[in-house]
């Protein structure tokens, strides 16, 4: 039963070990496509916004030319009462009627010039807004061929080495089977939380080499003996012998 234990813990060593090797091959495969993923992802954003504020100014235009036929027809309807109260100058039959219709006559004068003046002030601000929508269509079209270009490249470079990316995720599947889960979730929060990205560490000159924390030699002899998951007692990552990492390192080429 020992050895069986003494197996069992030493395969589970070299499963995490080769996901070390396996997530950092894939970090590398990332990193050749460098900001152009963020740089995409920034431009679609952006997209969005120019978009929602073109469809809001074309809103606005729509709503502005509404309101000047609104305007129209008012001042329609103030020069018809104009022409009705002329009318009825010649029928009064005394100078209080008289007054009140030139009253009539001149607020409805007045108000076409208001409605006038309204709607100069409303066609000067849709001249504005029509073009600041040229402006933001131009910016638009500029901005939807920079994202083409960018998603071409990005999409060039996934092409070259999506398959290679997909061989190791099914690798690292395999992997993942063979180690204990509790692990895996222990290796995977540690790789995340750290910039290199390294969750199982190996010893190098007697310290950690994933923090360079200092290893003592009775706990060295016990990580090299491989009858027990090991952690490094300053950073936590998952602790191995150079020699099981130079093993799984030429099955890993192989």
């Amino acid at each position: 039963m020992a050895g069986a234990t003494e197996t069992s813990i030493e395969q589970k060593l070299k499963a995490l070990y080769k996901l070390q090797l396996i997530d950092s091959k894939i970090n590398k495969l990332t990193a050749i496509r460098g900001e152009l993923p963020i740089e995409v992802s920034d431009l679609e954003d952006e997209i969005i916004g120019q978009e929602t504020r073109l469809t809001n100014l074309q809103a606005e235009v729509k709503k502005m030319d509404e309101s000047i036929s609104s305007n129209k027809g008012k001042i329609t309807d103030a020069k018809a009462l104009v022409k009705k109260y002329e009318k009825q100058l010649d029928n009064v039959k005394n100078n209080r009627e008289f007054d009140a219709l030139n009253k009539e006559i001149e607020i409805q004068g007045l108000e076409q010039q208001a409605l006038e003046k309204r709607i100069k002030n409303i066609q000067f601000d849709i001249e504005q807004k029509k073009a600041n929508i040229e402006t933001l269509k131009t910016e638009l079209e500029g901005r939807v061929a920079d994202l083409k270009n960018k998603k071409a490249e990005l999409d060039t470079i996934v092409a070259e080495t999506q398959k290679e990316e997909d061989d190791l995720l099914k690798i690292r599947g395999a992997a993942v089977k063979v180690s204990d889960e509790r692990l895996v979730h222990s290796y995977d929060r540690i790789r995340k939380s750290v910039k290199n990205g390294i969750g199982v560490a190996t010893i190098e000159r007697d310290s950690c080499s994933g923090c360079f924390a200092g290893i003592p030699p009775q706990r060295q002899s016990d990580i090299k003996q491989r009858k027990k998951i090991i952690v490094c007692e300053n950073c936590g990552r998952v602790l191995t012998d150079a020699l099981l990492a130079e093993e799984v390192g030429n099955e890993f080429k192989h």
